[in-house]
C-alpha cells in the first residue's frame, strides 16, 4: 500500500467539517473535480467508505471517523514541524547542542548559559559535560554543536578549534599551610599532593611543569572534577595545581591561593564544525559564547 497523502487527508476532513464536498472545494481552493479524486483515491487505497452520501450533510462512516480522529492529528503535527523548521532556520526557536570539559564548567559555563538565556531565550541550548577528547569526538559525530575543549586537540577533518580563553594555573593550599608567595616545583613537591585523572590535561600539564625541574612526585589521590579537589584541598588533605577562573574558589578562606614559578596556564578552546555548515542558531550561540573570551587570574 502507497502511504495516505496529507492533501488528500486534508480533504477529508475539510469535508467531514464543512459538510460537503462543494464547501471543502472553496475552502481549500481546489476544483470539485479534485476534491472527488481525494476522495475516491483515499477510498481506494483503504479499500472502504469513508464518507456517507446522500444525506443533506456529509458524515463519515466508522472508518472515516476514525480516520478523521488521526487525520487530525497528523496535520497538525506537520502544520507544526513545517513552523518549527521556519523558525528554526530563521533562529527563532532551536536546539544547539554545548558541550564543555569539566574544567569549564563551574564557572564559566553558568555565566555561559544565564547570558544565552537572557539574549536568546528562543534557543533550547542543551548541556553535555565530559573529557575534551571525548567531547571531540562527539563533535566529529554530530552529536554535539559546540563544545569547549582544553588545548591543544588531535585534529579532524571539518573541524575547526579557535584558542578562546587563556587561563593561569594556581597553587591551591589548605588556608592553615605556610606557603611562599611563588610556589616552586621544589616546593611543592615535598607536600601531599591531589592530581586530576591523567587523561586529562591538567594532569599532564602539571606533570610536565613538575618534570621540567627533574621531579615525579606522586599524588595522594587523583579526582576528575576541579570542584571535589578543592574541597579536599580545603578540607587539609593536599595541595592541588588547578586552573584559577574566580575569586570564589578559595571557598570563603578555606583556601588559599599562590601563583606558580615558573608560570603556568591552562588554554581553552572553542571547537566547532565547519562555518560554513553551521546553522544560524548555533552561529548565535558561538557569538555568544565568543563574548566570554578574555583573560582572568589571581
Amino acid at each position: 500500500m502507497r502511504e495516505l497523502s496529507l492533501d488528500q487527508l486534508r480533504t477529508l476532513v475539510a469535508i467531514i467539517e464543512l459538510g460537503s464536498f462543494s464547501a471543502a472545494a472553496r475552502a481549500l481552493h481546489l476544483a470539485q473535480p479534485t476534491v472527488s479524486l481525494h476522495i475516491s483515491e483515499l477510498e481506494a487505497r483503504l479499500a472502504t467508505p469513508l464518507i456517507v452520501r446522500g444525506g443533506r450533510r456529509m458524515t463519515p462512516t466508522g472508518a472515516g471517523e476514525v480516520l478523521v480522529a488521526r487525520a487530525r492529528r497528523l496535520l497538525r503535527e506537520a502544520e507544526e514541524a513545517i513552523d518549527l523548521v521556519k523558525r528554526h532556520r530563521e533562529g527563532h526557536v532551536a536546539r544547539v547542542r554545548l558541550a564543555s570539559s569539566s574544567g569549564a564548567m563551574v564557572h564559566l559555563l553558568p555565566q555561559i548559559l544565564e547570558a544565552l538565556g537572557a539574549e536568546l531565550p528562543n534557543i533550547d541550548v542543551q548541556v553535555t559535560v565530559g573529557r575534551s577528547a571525548e567531547l571531540m569526538d562527539k563533535l566529529f559525530v554530530g552529536d554535539v554543536d559546540i563544545a569547549l575543549v582544553a588545548t591543544p586537540q588531535a585534529a579532524y577533518p571539518r573541524l575547526t578549534v579557535t584558542p578562546w580563553r587563556r587561563t593561569p594555573m594556581a597553587a591551591m593550599l589548605p588556608a592553615n599551610w605556610e606557603a611562599p608567595r611563588l610556589v616552586t616545583p621544589q616546593w611543592l613537591a615535598s607536600r601531599p599532593l591531589i592530581f586530576n585523572e591523567p587523561t586529562t590535561h591538567v594532569h599532564q600539564q602539571t606533570m610536565a611543569w613538575f618534570a621540567a625541574a627533574g621531579l615525579h612526585p606522586t599524588g595522594r589521590i587523583e579526582i576528575p572534577h576541579n570542584e571535589v579537589t578543592r574541597r579536599l584541598v580545603a578540607a587539609g588533605y593536599g595541595a592541588a595545581i588547578l586552573p584559577f577562573e574566580h575569586p570564589s574558589e578559595a571557598l570563603e578562606g578555606r583556601l588559599q591561593l599562590a601563583r606558580l614559578r615558573p608560570a603556568l596556564t591552562r588554554q581553552l578552546g572553542v571547537a566547532h564544525r565547519d562555518a560554513t555548515l553551521l546553522d544560524e542558531p548555533t552561529r548565535r550561540v558561538l557569538a555568544m559564547v565568543w563574548k566570554f573570551r578574555e583573560l582572568r587570574g589571581p
